[in-house]
């Protein structure tokens, strides 16, 4: 899901309209990931491999019947069938890492709160990084979408988060992860924007004259 041209300009032209009457500034940006969940992958996989052994406590026979196809007419030693059960899970091991080489299907398996821990971890580096105290009065706003996810985050700088409680921002993140839902992640990004200009001008009203202190085009990583 890539945003178009008309998707970024909707979003910058949203930016500058929010802004005309306020001293806030918001930054869009919209990540096509905020992880690649490779160690779900090894956590899946290492798990998988552990109920090997289980599943051989639970059903010896197994053992048995593989150390069999090789030599038929003698009883297995217990050192052939603990070498036929590592055997299993390093080969369980590597199956469910290959099943899990797709960065989607990887996605798709990693427990919901530890996506909503990403994205907002990432989402807290590119504010410290891009929007954070970048103004004179700490009055900058990060918008933020990690479309694999799809989730959001909006992170407001010292001044705002002083006087705008997090509830605030409700919908704005309803009107976000809207667009995402539908495929319309540019609309949701600019319905977004909308939104949080409303709770800026009501807080933080135009003082003076006005200075873009931050970037007002969408970035996309």
């Amino acid at each position: 899901m890539r945003l178009s041209n008309l998707d970024h300009d909707r979003v910058t032209a949203a930016v500058r309209a929010a802004e005309r009457d306020t001293d806030g500034e918001i930054v869009t940006i919209v990540a096509a990931g905020s992880d690649r969940y490779h160690d779900v992958s090894l956590h899946y996989a290492v798990l998988a491999m552990l109920l090997v052994p289980a599943l051989l406590a639970f059903r010896p026979g197994i053992a048995d019947s593989i150390y069999a196809r090789f030599d038929p007419w003698d009883q297995a030693p217990v050192g052939a069938l603990f070498g036929i059960a590592l055997i299993l899970m390093v080969l369980v091991f590597l199956l469910v890492r290959l099943m899990l080489a797709s960065d989607a299907l990887r996605i798709a398996v990693s427990p919901g709160p530890t996506k909503t821990r990403r994205v907002r971890r990432r989402a807290l580096v590119l504010f410290r990084a891009g929007a954070e105290k970048r103004t004179r009065a700490s009055t900058g706003v990060l918008l933020y979408l990690s479309i694999a996810e799809r989730r959001a985050e909006i992170i407001a700088d010292a001044a705002i988060h002083s006087r705008v409680p997090n509830e605030t921002w409700g919908e704005a993140m309803a009107a976000v992860l809207a667009g995402v839902r539908d495929d319309r992640p540019g609309d949701g990004m600019a319905d977004a924007v909308v939104r949080i200009g409303l709770v800026l001008t009501e807080h933080f009203p135009r003082s003076g004259k006005p200075v873009n202190e931050l970037p007002d085009r969408l970035i996309e990583l």
